[in-house]
């Protein structure tokens, strides 16, 4: 395992995990990430994507997905951890893992349209039953946790589904990028 696949891996386990709770990217995780992608290419790590490919990965993924910061579709630490990911992967990476990235942001945004639509047409059982976690005292405090976390920010997890979708790139790649 090169330190590239390793600083991907960890990079989209840290980025699911911190979009998931907090709906949050670090600039910090960010930053080092960067700071690895340059040290790697630097001493020469072979497997690492060249110079130019990893410098044109980053306008790339800057360039697509900041006008839709601009319009207030996303957040800033998605475009950030976009162009992150060009910059880390290359070029080469990104319209894979922005075609599933989005997808699953797009079955996620269906859910949540849809839910509260089809929770109304469940037979009564099934409706009873799906509601009956709502009284639930653990429930309540983790949702409320959850919600202090996240600090009034919401939305669709958009930078853990890249995060996820990098993992699976890498993976599916067998570890070389």
């Amino acid at each position: 395992m090169t330190l590239i696949t390793l600083t991907a891996l960890l990079l989209g386990l840290q980025v699911a995990i911190s979009d998931l709770t907090a709906r949050r990217v670090s600039n910090r995780v960010l930053l080092a990430v960067l700071c690895v992608v340059l040290v790697a290419q630097l001493f020469g790590n072979g497997a690492a994507p060249s110079v130019a490919d990893c410098l044109l990965g980053g306008v790339i993924g800057l360039a697509v997905l900041l006008p839709f910061h601009v319009i207030g579709w996303m957040g800033a630490g998605d475009v950030k951890l976009f162009s992150t990911i060009g910059f880390l992967l290359g070029a080469k990476a990104l319209l894979p893992i922005w075609v599933c990235a989005s997808l699953a942001a797009g079955g996620h945004a269906f859910l949540v349209v849809a839910w509260p639509l089809a929770v109304r047409y469940l037979p009564i059982p099934l409706y009873r039953a799906s509601t009956a976690y709502h009284g639930n005292g653990w429930l309540q405090d983790w949702q409320r946790n959850l919600r202090a976390a996240r600090q009034g920010r919401a939305g669709i997890p958009y930078a853990a589904y890249l995060g996820v979708a990098m993992i699976g790139y890498v993976l599916q790649r067998g570890g070389y990028v």
